[in-house]
């Protein structure tokens, strides 16, 4: 008799006391349950709580008598209806979103393609150098995409914004469309979102054995059809996934656009949102998030559709594999010029501008000795030569304080999201086609859905106010809830490189430890912890690098005490202090550069830092 024939047990009062009793006295079974409530409720219950907000009356409407013959707590769809279906529906919603997916689509056109091609360059050609190259390549992605928008206005700044940048200090005329708006928004992203095809292109080239394309020669193929026809289809999963990352990430991404696009009235659904969350009302603003939160996953779940459906391809069996390098011939002077323009317009003009800007007494008026001041780093307000009430940053207070909170925020978190994404490795990892391992991947999936203003936007609106009568705490405008909304957030890529260390973890390590009689505890101590340690320093450091150079993520939550360098750079920007937000951008970049440098000298792996 087959199994499926057996009849089912029923489940009797004795039965399901065993099964009771088996997961409390199993510890392995008490650490899956564990975690399963704990994501339910730090993922779960927040997405409910902003979607049941977006349906509820908010007393600030009913006071103000928005929401007629309402009361504070009942059932509304007023939010819904202002941004769907008012007057001011277009300028709310459809404007803003039009401008997100122009934004998303433009930067996928120009990124994708690029980081393609250089990943080609670095890894299936003979071009010289590969060794800087590949590194300096991706330096640009390391720098904060908020600190390429302040370098574009260094360059392209004009009188709009009161003060000149670069060329409109020599004279030439800068126009707004240039300076601000949706082509400077454009190419800032394109220049920091190149990096995602740029990993996972190259990742894919490197698994492709060389003499795929080597037959296709022998056949008589040319280079461009043996790209076309060979090596293109074996990556087309890579750059579809890279397309789909790209614009989810760059349709809400927030300091870009707000730094380029407030300034002349052009709004994205991410920046729209937070004038919304700031000003009110609020549940727009929540219900604005929730449309951020479905464009993201319609777009990666349509990318997962795509790429489950097309054929796959076999391209590591059993015999070695070999890469032998196609030679540029010809070629590779012009695309060795093509690299030097691109990481001079992608870095170093951008950096060096930056950097001069924060030396500037008046923004514009050139490098003379008589414009050139360190009153921006270390300066008093007694010595400044024109009118401020702000001290250099290393006086500063402000700042002084935006560094330490900076400092342990990213310190704290790292840690905390380092141990869970272990944590989470070995259940994802050990629960392979168990139902506990599926449903574990696809709550720490959900976080990534979101971008860093939708997400914050659900902690901010499920922790403003106490629920369940105190038993969940307000912690509106408080450090831990930035730590924790940034824990939860990291939480996917954390797990990420939690089951890749596990998996090279053997289990028959665990099974003999158990038949030689030790406990749970005593294997996790004394096998997997030891031999984790390198995956649990790797994935803390990136974790570390992403969670420092955050913006997106923690603007809405932002009080005097708890601000960060970045978002005191974003305030100094907005504020006209442009020499300061620049100075403040510096030491974040040297903060960031620092510790990647520590991160590879414990084997961290850029690549596994999509954040």
């Amino acid at each position: 008799m087959s199994k499926k024939a057996l009849p089912r047990k029923p489940l009797t009062k004795k039965r399901l006391k065993n099964l009771i009793l088996n997961v409390v006295t199993n510890p392995f079974n008490m650490v899956v349950l564990v975690s399963l409530v704990i994501l339910f409720c730090l993922i779960i219950i927040p997405l409910l709580t902003m979607i049941s907000t977006t349906f509820t009356a908010a007393q600030a409407e009913v006071m103000r008598r928005r929401i007629e013959d309402a009361q504070v707590g009942d059932f509304t769809l007023y939010y819904w209806t202002y941004m769907l279906a008012s007057s001011m529906s277009k300028s709310v919603l459809w404007e803003p979103l039009r401008n997100s997916l122009l934004i998303g689509a433009c930067v996928v056109v120009i990124s994708v393609p690029l980081g393609s091609v250089l990943a080609w360059l670095m890894v299936r050609t003979d071009i010289p150098g590969k060794k800087v190259l590949s590194m300096l390549v991706i330096i640009p992605y390391m720098i904060p995409s908020w600190t390429k928008a302040l370098s574009w206005l260094a360059v392209f700044r004009n009188a709009t914004s009161g003060a000149n940048g670069f060329l409109a200090g020599m004279g030439l005329p800068i126009p707004d469309w240039l300076a601000y708006g949706p082509i400077a928004i454009i190419l800032c992203m394109s220049m920091h979102y190149y990096a995602f095809s740029y990993i996972m292109v190259s990742g894919a080239l490197r698994s492709i054995n060389s003499e795929l394309e080597e037959m296709g020669e022998i056949q008589g193929a040319s280079k461009p059809q043996i790209l076309r026809h060979i090596t293109l289809p074996l990556i087309m999963p890579s750059i579809l996934s890279a397309m789909i990352m790209t614009i989810s990430k760059s349709i809400g991404t927030y300091g870009v656009a707000a730094n380029l696009g407030n300034r002349i009235g052009f709004y994205t659904l991410a920046t729209k949102m937070r004038v919304f969350i700031d000003q009110g009302p609020q549940g727009v603003g929540y219900a604005m998030s929730l449309v951020l939160v479905g464009l993201a996953a319609a777009i990666i779940f349509s990318n997962q559709r795509v790429v489950g459906v097309r054929k796959s391809y076999a391209t590591v069996g059993g015999k070695g594999g070999r890469h032998t390098l196609m030679p540029l011939g010809k070629a590779k002077k012009p695309l060795m010029a093509f690299l030097v323009v691109f990481l001079f317009l992608a870095m170093v003009m951008p950096m060096f501008v930056l950097i001069m800007e924060t030396f500037q007494i008046t923004t514009g008026n050139g490098y003379g000795l008589d414009n050139l001041t360190l009153y921006n780093w270390i300066g008093t307000v007694d010595q400044a030569e024109k009118y401020t009430n702000t001290p250099g940053i290393f006086r500063n207070k402000d700042f002084l304080n935006a560094l330490w909170n900076t400092v342990r925020l990213t310190l704290i978190a790292s840690i905390i999201t380092a141990i869970c994404g272990q944590f989470l490795g070995y259940i994802s990892s050990r629960g392979r086609g168990k139902w506990y391992g599926n449903l574990t991947e696809q709550l720490v999936f959900v976080p990534y859905l979101m971008s860093g203003i939708a997400f914050s936007t659900m902690y901010f609106a499920m922790f403003s106010v106490p629920h369940l009568g105190g038993l969940i705490p307000s912690l509106y405008g408080t450090f831990t809830l930035i730590v924790l909304t940034s824990v939860v957030k990291h939480f996917p890529f954390a797990s990420k490189s939690g089951t890749a260390n596990m998996l090279t973890i053997s289990v028959e390590l665990e099974e003999a430890a158990d038949i030689a009689g030790a406990s749970f505890w005593k294997r996790m101590a004394s096998i997997i912890v030891p031999l984790a340690k390198n995956g649990f320093i790797s994935g803390f450091m990136l974790t570390f690098i992403s969670i420092a150079k955050e913006l997106d993520l923690i603007i809405i939550m932002m009080t005097p005490t708890t601000r960060t360098m970045s978002y005191l750079a974003f305030t100094y920007s907005q504020d006209g202090y442009n020499q300061m937000a620049d100075a403040i951008s510096v030491v974040v970049l040297l903060f960031i550069l620092v510790c990647y440098i520590i991160a590879n000298r414990f084997g961290a792996d850029i690549g596994k830092s999509w954040g």
